[in-house]
């Protein structure tokens, strides 16, 4: 995946979890595609914005797992902060969900990766039950 732009603070504001790019990161282009995916090596859940000749990645690694945690918790879809905007995250719940059940028990994405994600986020995947 090119173009590594990576989250790297969130914090909780009102009922919204706001995630912000790191520094030199670039403000999005294109639209919220509302649609996630894994990187696994990475230990990261990536992002993607709909661009003209394909999508932009937004990876959100290990260290803010636990405010995607809240994130899924909360009534709506968390913000993606940078510089001088923002923008909803749209389908992120949905699709952070749908991962995690994924990989709930699937060493397809490689067995470390998998437990982390049990771990962090095992208030959600308990809920379900």
């Amino acid at each position: 995946m090119s173009n590594l732009n990576q989250i790297n603070h969130a914090n909780l504001n009102g009922d919204h979890v706001h995630f912000t790019v790191a520094e030199k990161t670039k403000a999005p282009e294109g639209k919220p595609a509302g649609k996630m995916i894994t990187d696994s090596d990475e230990f990261s859940f990536v992002y993607l914005f709909d661009v003209e000749d394909g999508y932009t990645y937004y990876h959100f690694p290990q260290a803010v797992w636990p405010m995607m945690v809240e994130a899924l918790k909360a009534d709506v879809d968390p913000i993606l902060s940078w510089d001088d905007g923002e923008v909803t995250l749209n389908g992120f719940k949905e699709e952070l969900t749908m991962l995690i059940f994924n990989i709930e028990g699937n060493d397809n994405y490689g067995e470390s990766f998998s437990t982390a994600v049990e771990q962090t986020f095992s208030s959600i995947l308990q809920n379900a039950e």
